[in-house]
C-alpha cells in the first residue's frame, strides 16, 4: 500500500505497475490525472503546508479566481484508492489554469502557452440541500444589528440552503420583524439553543460568548467578527468543540474580498455617525451662514487617518458645510482626500506610511515627532477631531495628547473611533462620552451598531457573499484551504487552531521610472507669432494673384465661388452640435445628390435616351435621386428619434407654403422669359443648402434643416431644369427617372435601421460618386469637337475622383456590413502599386488632355483607362484599411463626393455645383480631421496605415481582474447617487440600446442622476452612438460629449462600460504608448467601474487596458445585450421589493 503522504509520482508508479497489458499500460501512463488521499490520514497543517496547496496558493494568489468544477475522474484517467473509507481530496490536473475566464480568453492563453497546467484540490463538500443555517440575536451589551436581513434569506434559499432558522426578535432592534423573515421564508424558532441546536452553519455579527461556544455541536461552521488575538479562550473553546470557525476581521485585503469585507462596511458607518455624534454635540451649526443676526463661521474639522472610515467622515462633514483637512501617513490618500474636497496637511518629512492589507505601518520616531507637533497646532485651530488610526494587531497608537485636548477651543469634540483598541486620545475611555476641560471626547465602541439596520443590511450582503464564496463544487459547502479568502479567515478546523495566514508582505519601493527624454518646447515669440500669419496671408495672396495670372476669367469665377462656399461651410459645419454628426452626413449625402444636375446637361433624346452619352446622363440622374430621396428620408428618421414628449408640436406641412410660391413664381415667371431667372434659383438653392447645415447646429433647430434641405434641392433642380430647357419628351424622361430612383431611395430609407447607418451611408456614397463619372464621361463625349481644356481636366478629375468614392464606398459598405472581413488587406507593394496607378493616372491625363479634342476614340479610351484606374485604385486603398478606422474612411467619402461635385462645377461652369460641393467637402474634411484626433492619429496614417507606425511603450499591467456578476451590478446601480454610462460599438453590435434605455428610466425614477459619454470615434460613424440612444427614447440632454463630461467621473459613484476599450484606456496617458496622446473618457477615476464585456481581448489598437486591473473595477462578462437584459430584471425586482 503506498503512503497517502506521496502525492504524485509513487501513485504514478503504482499505477504503471498495476495494469496487466501493455495498452493499459500506455493508457495508465498517458492519462492517470487523478489521485485519491485520505484527508484523515494528512493533519490539517500538512495539507495546508504540502507541495500541492503550496501550488495552489500561488495560482490563487495570482489569479484570485474560483475553480471549475473538475472533470470526472472517470472521463480522465485512473483512480488509485486505499482502503480508508474517510472522505478523500481529489487531485485533478486541468487543461488551463484560467478555468473561470471565458472560453475566449482560455484559447488565447492555450496560444500563449501550451504547458499551463495546474493541480486542483477539491475539499469535502456538502450540497446546500443537507445543510441549515442558523442566525440566533446578539447576546452582547447593546448590540443592535443582525447577521443576516430577510433579503438575504431570501437568496440563500434561493440558491439551495435546506432551511434557514432564525431565532424570535433577531432582528428587531435592526427593525426588521418576525412576519418579514417568515415571508422570506425563514423558519423561526424561540430560543438560541433551539438555533445552535439545529444549524450546520451560523452566522453572527459578535463572536459568540463562552456559553454560546459551549452550545455549538461537532462539525458546526461558524462565521461572526471573532478577533481571535484578543479572545484567545474563545478560539481555545471552538476549538476544543471542533468548530470550523471564520472571523469577518481576517479577510484579507485584497481585489477579489472587497464585496466580503465586513470591516470596510461597517467602518463606512462608523465615519458617516462619527461625524453625526460630533455635530449633536458640537454647540454651532457646521456650516457657516449669514444671517440677519449676523455671521455665522463654519465648523473646522480634522479627520485623521483616511482610511474607509477617514473617507466617510470626510465626506459626511464636507456634506453638512464644514471646513474639512484631512491627514494621513500614506501619500496615496492625498487624491483621494482631496477629491472629497477637503485639506490634505502633511509633515515636511519625506516618509511614506503605506503598510501591507491596506493598513497604515508604524512611522518613524522623527516622523512622529513632527506628526505631533503639528497635530498640536491643528488642535488650536479645529473645533471637531476624528481619529480612527489602528495598526493591525497593536494597540492603536495615542495621537492626541493630553496637552492638545486642553488646547482645543472650549465646546470642542474629539470622536475616537480606535476606542475600542485603546484609543487614539489619551483621554479616550472606551465605550463612554467624558468631558475635559471643556471639550468633549466620544469613545463609543458600537458606531455602526447605533445604525442597525444600515449596518446589518451591509454585513449581511458582506457574510451571505463569503458564504455563497465557499463553494468548490456548484451548491455544495465546502472549505478550501488552498483559497486565499478562506485561509486568511478560518481560525479553528477540526480541532484544531489554525496559524494565522502569513501576512502579505509590504509593498516593495516603486522602481525607478526611465526617464523621458522629452523635446525642448521653446516658447512662440510675439515676433515669430505675426510672422507666420503674414506668410500665410501673403502665400494665399500671392496664390490667387498666379492663378489670376495664368487662368482666364471662367476659371476665377469658379474659384471665387468655391472660396467663398469653403469658407462658409467651414464656419458653418464647425457650428454642429457632435451629437447630430450622423444626420449632418446623412444631410450632405443627400445634398449630395445634386450630381444629377450634371445630368442633366446631357440628357436628352426623346422618352429614352438614343445616345450613349443621354444614357449616362439618364443613369446619374437616376442614381441621383436616389440619393436625395433616401437621404433626407434617413435624415428624418434620426431627427425624429431624438424628439422628447416635452418638446413643443411641430407643423412641418408649412413649408409647403414657401415651396408652392417658389415653384409657382417661377414657372410663372420662366413662361414669360428666363432672365436671371436661372441665377436666382441657383442662389435661392445655395441659402437653403447652407441654411440646412447650420440648422443642425442644436436640436431644437434640426428638423427645419433638413426642411431647408429639401427645398434647396427642389429648387436648385427647378432652375436646372429651366437653364437645359427641355422639350415635353425629355422632361417626362426626367420625370420618369426622378420618381422612380425617388421611389427607391425612399423605400430605402424606411427600411434601414439606425444599426445599418453607416453601411447605408457608405452605399449611397457610392452612388454619388458612380453619378459623377458617368457625368463627367458623358459631358466630354456628348460634344467632344467643342470643349475647352478646363471642361476635359475637370472631367478627368470627376472621373477620377467618383471612381475612387464608388469603389471605396462599396468596400467600406461591404466591411461595415460583414459581408466582407473587416481585417486589413495588405496586398504586397501595395504602396508601390497605388503610386504606380497615380502615375499612370496622371500621363493618362496628359495624353487625354493634348490629343481628346477632335478625337473620339483617343478620349474614350482615355476615360476608360481613367475610370478602371480609379476604381483599382478605390479598392487597393480601402481595402488596406481595417474595420475600426472606416468610420474616418466614410467621412472622407463623403468628402471625396463633394470634390467631385466641385469637378462638376468647375466642368459645367455651374455656381450651384460648384457651391455644394464646397459645402460637402469641407463637411467631410471637418468630420475626418475630429475623428482622427480623436484617435491621435493622422489622415494619412489612417488611409495608408503602415508609413508611421507608433512608438511602443514599456508599460507593465499590474493587479488582477476582478469579476462581478448581474446581482451586485444591479446592487451597485441601485446604490449609487451618480451613474454615468459609456457605450461604444459593442452596444451597437448587441442592439443593447433598449435594455439600456429601461435601466436609465428606472435609475431616474428612483432620483439617481444618470448620464452618458460619449467618446467621439465611439460607433462605426461619428454620432452613430447617439442616434441609437435617441431611438430607445434616450433624452438627449443626458447624453454628453468627453469635453462635456470628463472631468465630473470623479464624482461618480458607478460608471457602466458597454462595448468600449480604447476609448476609456488609461494607457493613453503614458508617454510612448501606441495610444499616447488619444484623448480618452477618465471611466477609472470613478469610485466603481463595471466593464461589459465578452472577454479580455483588446481593442482595435491591440493594446492592453489597465483600467480592467484596477481595484475598482469589475468585470462583467457576456453578450451585452443578455447582460443588459438580466440587468434591467435584477434592478426592477430590487424596485418592487
Amino acid at each position: 500500500m503506498i503512503s497517502s503522504r506521496s502525492f504524485l509520482r509513487p501513485a504514478l508508479a503504482k499505477n504503471a505497475s498495476s495494469c496487466s497489458r501493455p495498452a493499459e499500460r500506455v493508457a495508465c501512463r498517458t492519462v492517470a490525472r487523478v489521485l485519491l488521499v485520505s484527508t484523515d490520514a494528512v493533519p490539517v497543517r500538512a495539507r495546508i503546508a504540502g507541495p500541492a496547496a503550496a501550488g495552489q496558493r500561488a495560482w490563487h494568489n495570482t489569479l484570485h479566481r474560483e475553480r471549475e468544477r473538475p472533470v470526472p475522474a472517470s472521463s480522465l484517467a485512473l483512480a488509485v484508492t486505499n482502503n480508508n473509507k474517510a472522505p478523500a481530496l481529489q487531485l485533478v490536473r486541468h487543461a488551463s489554469v484560467l478555468s473561470t475566464i471565458p472560453p475566449q480568453q482560455q484559447q488565447q492563453s492555450a496560444r500563449a502557452s501550451q504547458a499551463a497546467y495546474s493541480t486542483v484540490v477539491l475539499p469535502p463538500t456538502t450540497p446546500y440541500a443537507q445543510l441549515t443555517v442558523g442566525v440566533p440575536r446578539e447576546t452582547y451589551p447593546n448590540e443592535r444589528r443582525v447577521a443576516l436581513t430577510p433579503q438575504n434569506v431570501k437568496l440563500l434559499l434561493k440558491k439551495g440552503y435546506s432551511k434557514v432558522v432564525i431565532e424570535k426578535g433577531a432582528g428587531a432592534l435592526a427593525e426588521f420583524h418576525d412576519d418579514v423573515y417568515e415571508q422570506a421564508g425563514a423558519t423561526l424558532v424561540d430560543s438560541a439553543a433551539a438555533v445552535w441546536g439545529e444549524a450546520d452553519i451560523v452566522l453572527k455579527v459578535r463572536g459568540p460568548s463562552i456559553a454560546e461556544a459551549e452550545s455549538a455541536k461537532e462539525g458546526q461552521t461558524i462565521i461572526s467578527f471573532l478577533q481571535p488575538a484578543q479572545n484567545k479562550e474563545l478560539v481555545e473553546k471552538l476549538a476544543a468543540r471542533k468548530v470550523t470557525s471564520f472571523a469577518m476581521d481576517l479577510i484579507p485585503r485584497i481585489s477579489r474580498a472587497q464585496v466580503f469585507d465586513a470591516l470596510s462596511s461597517m467602518a463606512n458607518i462608523a465615519g458617516y455617525k462619527a461625524v453625526l455624534e460630533a455635530s449633536n454635540n458640537f454647540g454651532r451649526f457646521l456650516t457657516g451662514q449669514v444671517t440677519a443676526a449676523g455671521k455665522i463661521p463654519p465648523c473646522k474639522v480634522l479627520v485623521i487617518g483616511a482610511g474607509v472610515a477617514g473617507l466617510s467622515a470626510i465626506a459626511t462633514a464636507r456634506r453638512l458645510g464644514a471646513i474639512v483637512r484631512g491627514f494621513d501617513t500614506r501619500s496615496a490618500a492625498r487624491e483621494q482626500v482631496q477629491s472629497l474636497g477637503a485639506e490634505f496637511i502633511e509633515v515636511e518629512l519625506e516618509e511614506d506610511g503605506s503598510g501591507a492589507g491596506g493598513y497604515a505601518k508604524e512611522m518613524s520616531k522623527e516622523f512622529i515627532e513632527a506628526e505631533m507637533k503639528l497635530f498640536y497646532e491643528q488642535a488650536q485651530e479645529v473645533d471637531i477631531i476624528v481619529t480612527t488610526a489602528l495598526i493591525p494587531g497593536k494597540p492603536a497608537p495615542k495621537l492626541i495628547t493630553t496637552s492638545m485636548v486642553e488646547a482645543m477651543k472650549p465646546g470642542s469634540v474629539i470622536v475616537d473611533l480606535a476606542a475600542e483598541a485603546g484609543g487614539n486620545c489619551e483621554k479616550t475611555e472606551p465605550g463612554k462620552l467624558v468631558t475635559y476641560k471643556d471639550v468633549k471626547i466620544i469613545g463609543y465602541t458600537d458606531f455602526p451598531s447605533r445604525l442597525p439596520t444600515q449596518s446589518s443590511t451591509l454585513y449581511s450582503n458582506n457574510i451571505t457573499k463569503f458564504l455563497l464564496s465557499m463553494a468548490p463544487k456548484e451548491k455544495e459547502f465546502g472549505v478550501d484551504l488552498t483559497d486565499e479568502v478562506v485561509r486568511g479567515a478560518i481560525v479553528t478546523q477540526k480541532g484544531e487552531i489554525l496559524p494565522p495566514a502569513p501576512r502579505p508582505a509590504p509593498p516593495p519601493a516603486p522602481a525607478a521610472k526611465p526617464v523621458a527624454v522629452e523635446a525642448e518646447v521653446v516658447a512662440v515669440t510675439p515676433f515669430q507669432k505675426t510672422s507666420r500669419e503674414v506668410a500665410l496671408v501673403t502665400g494665399g495672396m500671392g496664390t490667387a494673384l498666379a492663378l489670376g495670372k495664368l487662368t482666364g476669367p471662367l476659371f476665377m469665377g469658379n474659384v471665387f465661388t468655391f472660396a467663398l462656399a469653403s469658407l462658409i461651410g467651414y464656419r458653418v459645419v464647425w457650428g454642429v452640435a457632435p451629437a447630430l454628426h450622423s444626420p449632418l452626413m446623412s444631410v450632405t449625402n443627400a445634398i449630395s445628390g445634386m450630381v444629377g444636375v450634371g445630368g442633366l446637361f446631357i440628357l436628352g433624346g426623346g422618352y429614352f435616351p438614343e445616345t450613349i452619352p443621354q444614357a449616362f446622363g439618364a443613369a446619374s440622374v437616376l442614381l441621383a435621386f436616389v440619393n436625395v430621396a433616401g437621404g433626407f428620408v434617413i435624415t428624418k428618421r434620426m431627427l425624429d428619434m431624438f424628439r422628447r414628449p416635452t418638446d413643443p408640436p411641430e407643423y412641418p406641412w408649412l413649408y409647403a407654403v414657401p415651396s408652392l410660391v417658389f415653384g409657382g413664381g417661377f414657372l410663372a415667371a420662366a413662361s414669360t422669359g428666363a432672365a436671371g431667372l436661372v441665377q436666382a434659383g441657383y442662389l435661392v438653392s445655395s441659402v437653403l443648402c447652407i441654411s440646412s447645415l447650420s440648422g443642425l447646429a442644436t436640436q431644437a433647430t434640426a428638423r427645419m434643416g433638413n426642411m431647408l434641405g429639401m427645398l434647396g434641392v427642389g429648387s436648385g433642380v427647378l432652375a436646372s431644369l429651366l437653364a437645359v430647357g427641355f422639350p415635353p419628351e425629355v422632361l417626362t424622361q426626367f420625370g420618369a427617372l426622378a420618381a422612380i430612383g425617388g421611389l427607391a431611395g425612399f423605400l430605402i430609407g424606411k427600411r434601414i435601421t439606425p444599426t445599418d447607418l453607416p453601411q447605408t451611408v457608405a452605399a449611397l456614397h457610392s452612388v454619388v460618386g458612380l453619378a459623377a463619372v458617368l457625368t463627367s464621361i458623358g459631358s466630354v463625349m456628348a460634344d467632344i469637337d467643342h470643349v475647352s481644356t478646363l471642361h476635359l481636366v475637370s472631367a478627368y478629375l470627376g472621373v477620377l475622383v467618383g471612381g475612387i468614392t464608388f469603389t471605396g464606398s462599396i468596400v467600406a459598405f461591404l466591411k461595415l456590413a460583414g459581408r466582407m472581413s473587416s481585417k486589413p488587406l495588405y496586398l504586397p507593394g501595395r504602396h508601390v502599386i497605388n503610386s504606380t496607378l497615380l502615375a499612370t493616372n496622371v500621363a493618362t491625363m496628359g495624353a487625354f488632355v493634348t490629343m481628346a479634342p477632335g478625337a473620339p476614340l483617343i478620349a474614350a479610351g482615355a476615360l476608360a483607362a481613367n475610370t478602371v484606374l480609379s476604381f483599382v485604385k478605390g479598392f487597393t486603398t480601402t481595402a488596406a484599411i481595417g474595420g475600426a478606422d472606416m468610420p474616418v474612411v466614410i467621412t472622407v467619402l463623403n468628402a471625396y463626393s463633394g470634390f467631385a461635385l466641385v469637378a462638376e462645377g468647375f466642368m459645367l461652369d455651374n455656381p450651384l455645383l460648384t457651391t455644394v460641393g464646397a459645402l460637402i467637402g469641407v463637411s467631410g474634411s471637418i468630420l475626418s480631421y475630429i475623428m482622427c484626433v480623436a484617435m491621435n492619429r493622422s489622415l494619412t496614417n489612417v488611409l495608408f496605415g503602415g508609413i508611421a507606425a507608433p512608438t511602443q511603450s514599456d508599460y507593465k499591467i499590474e493587479g488582477s481582474v476582478t469579476q462581478t456578476n448581474v446581482e451586485d451590478t444591479a446592487e451597485a446601480l441601485t446604490n449609487a447617487e451618480s451613474v454615468i454610462i459609456v457605450v461604444g460599438y459593442g452596444m451597437a453590435v448587441a442592439k443593447a440600446q433598449y435594455a439600456i434605455s429601461d435601466i436609465t428610466q428606472m435609475l431616474r425614477s428612483k432620483g439617481i442622476k444618470v448620464r452618458f459619454a460619449i467618446h467621439p470615434v465611439a460607433g462605426r460613424m461619428p454620432g452613430q452612438c447617439n442616434v441609437l440612444l435617441a431611438e430607445a427614447s434616450v433624452p438627449y440632454d443626458i447624453v454628453l460629449e468627453m469635453d462635456e463630461i470628463n472631468d465630473d467621473f470623479g464624482e461618480t459613484d458607478v460608471t457602466l462600460v458597454i462595448g468600449a476599450n480604447d476609448t476609456v484606456n488609461p494607457i493613453a496617458l503614458e508617454p510612448g504608448s501606441p495610444i499616447a496622446g488619444m484623448p480618452v473618457l477618465h471611466a477609472w477615476k470613478s469610485k466603481q467601474v463595471v466593464v461589459m464585456k465578452r472577454g479580455m481581448a483588446s481593442g482595435y489598437a491591440d493594446v492592453p487596458n489597465p483600467m480592467f486591473y484596477m481595484p475598482g473595477t469589475r468585470m462583467l462578462f457576456g453578450d451585452a445585450r443578455n447582460t443588459t437584459e438580466a440587468i434591467k430584471a435584477a434592478i426592477e425586482a430590487r424596485l418592487k421589493t
